[in-house]
C-alpha cells in the first residue's frame, strides 16, 4: 500500500489585503503631516500703471540691506553684523525718539486702540543672485523677530497681554499698527568679487 504524501499547510491569507487596508486608512486618519509654510510675505499688488511711474518714499522712511555674493550684509552702505540687525529693524521701525533721520509717522485710526501713531517706514531687502541660502534665511528671520518682538510690545502696551494671547480682532489691530512693511526686490549683483 503506498502511502500518501502529506501536503504543506498554507496559511490563509484571503483577509490579510483587508486588514493592510484598514490599517493603512487608520494611520492616515489619524496621523497629521507637517508642511512646510515658508516665509510669510505680502507681494504688492498688480499695478497697472506704467513703469515709469514709481511710489516715491521719502528716504528716511526707507531702511535698506544689502546682501552680497560673499553673503556680506550693508545696512544702510555700511558693513553689518547679522547679530544686531534684529535691534537695528526695531529701532528704525518704532523710531521711538522721533528722530528725524529715521521714518515718519502717521496719526491712524485703528479699531479696538483708536487713534495712534504708525511708522511709515519700509524695510528694503536686496539680495545678490550668489547669496547662500542660509544667511538669506538668517535675514529674514531676524527681521520677522524684529516685527514679532515690536507686536508683542504693543499687545502687551495696549491689551495687557502677549501678541500670542491676543484674540484674532486684537491680533488685526496690532498687525495695523505694527505693518510687517518688508520690500523685498528683486535678486542681482551687490558689490563684492566679480
Amino acid at each position: 500500500m503506498a502511502r500518501k504524501k502529506k501536503g504543506i499547510p498554507e496559511l490563509n491569507s484571503s483577509s490579510m489585503s483587508d486588514i493592510s487596508f484598514l490599517l493603512l486608512t487608520f494611520f492616515l486618519l489619524t496621523s497629521s503631516i507637517n508642511t512646510d509654510k515658508g516665509i510669510p510675505r505680502r507681494l504688492p499688488p498688480m499695478n497697472d500703471k506704467p513703469q515709469e511711474e514709481k511710489i516715491k518714499i521719502h528716504e528716511n522712511n526707507i531702511f535698506t540691506i544689502l546682501v552680497d555674493r560673499n553673503d556680506r550684509l550693508f545696512f544702510d552702505n555700511q558693513i553689518g553684523d547679522i547679530a544686531l540687525l534684529k535691534e537695528r529693524a526695531k529701532e528704525f521701525l518704532s523710531n521711538p525718539q522721533n528722530l528725524p533721520n529715521l521714518p515718519d509717522k502717521k496719526e491712524v485710526d485703528l479699531p479696538l486702540i483708536g487713534k495712534t501713531m504708525v511708522s511709515q517706514g519700509v524695510i528694503s531687502l536686496q539680495n545678490d543672485r550668489g547669496t547662500s541660502y542660509d544667511i538669506y534665511v538668517k535675514v529674514q528671520n531676524e527681521l520677522e523677530a524684529a516685527i514679532n518682538e515690536l507686536r508683542d510690545e504693543f499687545a502687551k502696551k495696549k491689551f495687557y497681554r502677549s501678541y500670542a494671547d491676543c484674540n484674532n480682532e486684537q491680533k488685526s489691530a496690532v498687525d495695523k499698527a505694527v505693518p510687517s512693511t518688508i520690500s523685498e526686490a528683486e535678486p542681482v549683483k551687490v558689490g563684492g568679487n566679480k
